[in-house]
């Protein structure tokens, strides 16, 4: 997974939870203290917007960040796990 697509699937979710809560991008913007070109280029996945931008607007939209997996373990690495 690269960094490219992390930032583009976060963007996604962004923009997603964004719209399920009936705000605009200036709604946003304004709720997290961004400018709506940080909101719109956050949503595109703009490698260029800092984490913590990125940071406040999950606040805003009453989100937090987690980090999961990117891919499958394998049933090496969780044969341990049914013993």
């Amino acid at each position: 997974m690269t960094p490219s697509l992390i930032i583009e699937r976060l963007g996604e979710q962004i923009r997603t939870r964004r719209l399920n809560r009936g705000l605009t991008q200036q709604a946003l913007a304004t709720l997290s203290g961004l400018t709506r070109q940080k909101v719109i280029a956050m949503e595109k996945g703009s490698l260029s917007v800092a984490i913590g931008a990125y940071a406040r607007a999950l606040a805003a939209v009453d989100c937090e960040l987690q980090v999961v997996p990117a891919v499958m373990p394998t049933l090496d690495e969780i044969e341990g796990m049914f013993e």
